[in-house]
């Protein structure tokens, strides 16, 4: 079977005629699933039955011209941290095998509210971090990572399982295996999509959309925030109802972040050569050599990773001694010597972060006056052989740190496989993210 990925919008103009239909879809997502799944192994658990009565609804409403939104019938999976009614929610972690909350998250609730058919949970990294348990594989070459931690999510998406799948992102989780798995990935502004029941308590963390093409990840990022908003208390993104236009930016900033230096020589040739293009097309690009904001925010961000780990082990450590004292053996050794790194952490040392953190984010936003957003590499370049690592998070991280909205759009290669072109927007403008990328895939995917 020829490796492709599934449309959904452009499918239902079908259902209204009776060409095809929901339950069709899914049966041709099946058949990948039976196909590419042995081989990559995305999913953790599996409701094929459900997922048939839920098309099958959906073909119903179709028919009757009553689709209650325009994702009604979308195959979709679930990165296996997210709450799921019908599904364990497992986390990664023998220590939660089988473990069962008994109701959806609010990502979840709101997408069956918007008629989706959910076909699984997919696999994670142990409790969303970055140790994988060397099970997922890429489907553009199985001897490579899927990255992580959302890795069956961008595997399944890869893979043409399904049309959209949700992971989520605290350092680079969603944009990275995107990236590598030549899917669409979109991290939204920090609190933009509402993650409650999304076990990933950290406050860089977002609800990450991994999908088909940009017009399927727009929608079901739209869908959700329609339905559920964004977290409690915050409104969520904010944008039209569908895709919205294609727009040319004026002026780019071209990030290099630390992640520059890691980058393949390949990567950087061809992220070369679409900055040419774009630059070809009257977009001026300004960096740090030429433009002194620029090289402000390239010094605040230089230590992005491990800067956000404070964040992130602070968050998490609470959580993690609980697991430890259950049964620590059944935890990974990096997760516990990670634990060992968090203990040392004091109130201190963490209120100091936070308000670096934000001198830095006041920082980035000084370029809005002065450009539409940023450029970069997705990825430091295809993805890794092996599946011990899940590949390196720096060019990714930034965004995280930043709380702002950044899409993967998988226009570029290297060694033949994919590799994404991250656009970096400013927060809570995450439809003008949209309009840009989308003329930027219009014009580099040509």
């Amino acid at each position: 079977m020829k490796l492709v990925l599934r449309p959904f919008l452009a499918a239902t103009e079908k259902f209204r005629t009776g060409a095809d239909t929901p339950r069709q879809f899914l049966e041709r997502s099946l058949a990948a699933l039976d196909h590419w799944e042995p081989q990559i192994a995305a999913f953790v658990t599996l409701n094929i039955e459900g997922a048939r009565a839920a098309a099958d609804r959906s073909t119903a409403r179709w028919a009757a011209g009553t689709p209650v939104s325009p994702i009604d019938g979308m195959p979709v999976a679930i990165k296996d941290i997210i709450e799921t009614a019908d599904m364990p929610t497992q986390f990664g972690s023998p220590l939660f095998d089988g473990w069962h909350s008994g109701k959806d998250s609010a990502s979840v609730a709101a997408l069956r509210a918007a008629g989706v058919v959910i076909l699984g949970k997919t696999v994670t990294t142990e409790f969303a971090m970055s140790y994988p348990h060397g099970k997922t594989r890429n489907p553009h070459d199985a001897s490579r990572t899927p990255g992580g931690s959302s890795s069956g999510s961008a595997a399944a998406v890869g893979a043409g399982i399904v049309t959209a799948a949700l992971g989520t992102q605290v350092i680079g989780s969603g944009l990275r295996p995107a990236s590598y798995c030549g899917a669409f990935g979109f991290k939204p502004s920090v609190h933009g999509i509402n993650r409650t029941g999304s076990h990933d308590p950290q406050s860089q963390s977002c609800t990450a959309v991994i999908a088909a093409t940009l017009e399927d990840t727009w929608q079901v990022a739209y869908e959700i925030v329609v339905r559920a908003g964004g977290d409690p208390g915050f409104p969520g993104i904010v944008g039209p109802n569908k895709l919205p236009a294609a727009k040319i930016p004026k002026r780019l900033a071209l990030l290099e972040t630390a992640g520059w230096a890691t980058a393949t020589d390949e990567a950087k040739r061809a992220f070369a050569a679409a900055v040419e293009r774009i630059e070809a097309k009257g977009v001026e690009i300004i960096d740090r050599c030429n433009h002194a904001i620029v090289d402000a925010v390239e010094a605040d961000i230089a230590d992005a990773m491990n800067f956000s780990m404070i964040f992130s082990d602070w968050e998490m450590r609470g959580f993690i001694r609980t697991l430890a004292d259950r049964d620590a053996e059944k935890l990974s050794a990096p997760v516990r010597e990670r634990f060992k790194v968090a203990e040392k952490l004091t109130i201190e040392d963490y209120r100091a972060a936070l308000i670096t953190r934000d001198e830095i984010r006041a920082g980035y936003n000084e370029l809005a006056t002065d450009c539409d957003g940023c450029i970069t590499l997705a990825a430091p370049g295809a993805a890794p052989v092996g599946i011990a690592s899940t590949g390196n998070p720096q060019l990714a991280v930034p965004a995280s740190l930043l709380g702002v909205p950044a899409l993967s759009l998988p226009v570029l290669q290297a060694e033949g496989l994919p590799l994404g072109l991250q656009f970096i927007g400013f927060a809570d403008r995450d439809a003008e993210a949209f309009a840009m990328s989308a003329w930027l895939y219009d014009l580099l995917a040509k």
